[in-house]
């Protein structure tokens, strides 16, 4: 009976992990994303420093898709992923929040700092292509920032970020292509 109780503990466990997990990206999937942000809040609120969040677009994806196929735009969140889980803290939390757009939790991190760090994000993308069936192809983002203290919900912190981010594009089709 102990045997059975810890596989049943085992599953339940990998289940766990499996429902905060993107299905396609081994990053938190938008309601882990969700959960660990108003935890994040929560300790703003609480000590004072505030966080940031940082919304990113992937520009262009459905041409992606149109010249490369589906496979390709698949490539290309997973090489969004890697490039941003091997570019914050180990206390950030990266997650995919739909489609191709992604977040990241900058822990104690104000608005200044935030936007550094959203824009060397981009840079980073920028700079790195994508490499698919041996081809090179680049992959553009769009950032958008917004801090918080902990008194506003998430749903309201997102919202803010993800206009920054919509500015951020039309800022970027203006300059034609340069941010």
């Amino acid at each position: 009976m102990r045997r059975e109780l810890q596989v049943a503990r085992e599953r339940l466990a990998n289940l766990e992990r499996l429902a905060d997990r993107d299905p396609l990206i081994p990053i938190a999937n938008r309601r882990a994303f969700v959960r660990e942000m108003t935890r994040n809040m929560a300790l703003a609120e609480r000590y004072g420093t505030p966080s940031s969040v940082v919304y990113i677009d992937v520009n262009d994806f459905k041409e992606i898709n149109d010249s490369y196929g589906h496979s390709a735009g698949d490539e290309a969140l997973k090489h969004v992923a890697d490039l941003l889980l091997s570019s914050v803290r180990e206390s950030d939390v990266v997650g995919r929040l739909g489609g191709d757009e992604f977040g990241v939790i900058l822990d104690r991190t104000d608005q200044a700092m935030a936007r550094e760090k959203a824009e060397y994000l981009a840079q980073q993308i920028m700079k790195v292509p994508m490499n698919y069936q041996g081809r090179e192809v680049p992959v553009h983002v769009a950032v958008g920032v917004y801090t918080f203290t902990g008194a506003e919900d998430v749903g309201h912190a997102l919202a803010a970020a993800d206009r920054d981010m919509s500015a951020h594009k039309k800022r970027i089709k203006s300059n034609g292509g340069a941010a």
